[in-house]
């Protein structure tokens, strides 16, 4: 899956990049049910909201055949890989869950300010691309970006430990009004199955979800290898330290493993 040159320009100036309609339904429901039995299970890997709802569970792709494929599936590299110019790594792979009523904030953040600080990554030359494994609609936690904003660089960020259950380096308020006055908010949506780039420096955050409506999204972090990170400071399963390239497995490897546990025994 090639990017055209015209999706390349808007990722460059928007910060972000979103392709519909990736993943078949089938091949999402394998990683649905999936994703719900890991987060069911009693791993350190699995965070959790401070009710109990699962939060994000890490490193999946070293534990869950479904979502190892996914985490070297060529609709997901191929497009970074032709963004950076270079073959990539996995820094960090992420499971989130935002829990129907229960689902709680993320806080305004750049993802590089966290690499950067924590895990001592050099330069923004890696990103997220999200995959939405559930409806991600306007009213149930969607990301909010500010389109743009990646432009200004690596921002002044506050290491906020108390909001929520997972630490994170957040910008204040002045900050982010002032790039909102700039660039405003987007919030992007959209089915099962699409695909969102976004780049490390994009500020971006997401409210809780009130609603009965789950939004679990799946984040693979990417990385260039002449980028890998040089003084980690968090667990191995959170910034990996596996820089070796990734090798993009078959294009249908998601889909028979889909038809494949769809088999009575």
């Amino acid at each position: 899956m090639d990017l055209t040159a015209e999706q390349i320009s808007d990722f460059h100036s928007r910060g972000f990049l979103f392709l519909p309609e990736v993943f078949t339904a089938e091949e999402i429901s394998v990683l649905k049910r999936e994703a719900e039995s890991i987060y069911a299970s009693d791993r350190k890997e699995v965070w959790r909201e401070k009710s109990g709802a699962p939060r994000t569970a890490f490193a999946a792709h070293t534990y869950n055949e479904a979502y190892r494929l996914l985490g070297a599936h060529p609709r997901l590299i191929k497009p970074v890989e032709q963004i950076f110019g270079e073959q990539l790594y996995m820094h960090q792979f992420k499971v989130n869950a935002k829990s129907a009523f229960d689902g709680e904030v993320w806080q305004w953040h750049q993802d590089y300010g966290t690499w950067l600080r924590d895990d001592g990554m050099p330069q923004p030359r890696a990103m997220n691309i999200a995959v939405f494994i559930d409806e991600v609609m306007s009213i149930n936690g969607p990301l909010m970006f500010v389109p743009g904003s990646h432009l200004h660089g690596s921002l002044k960020a506050g290491h906020d430990l108390s909001t929520t259950s997972y630490p994170l380096w957040t910008l204040d308020k002045e900050t982010v009004t002032r790039l909102v006055d700039e660039g405003g908010i987007v919030t992007p949506i959209g089915k099962p199955g699409g695909v969102l780039l976004f780049h490390g420096n994009l500020v971006h955050g997401s409210a809780g979800n009130i609603t009965p409506y789950p939004r679990t999204i799946v984040y693979l972090t990417l990385n260039t290898v002449s980028n890998y990170i040089r003084t980690p400071t968090r667990e191995e399963w959170i910034a990996h330290r596996d820089f070796a390239p990734i090798i993009p497995v078959a294009d249908d490897a998601l889909l028979r493993l889909a038809q494949s546990s769809s088999v009575p025994a």
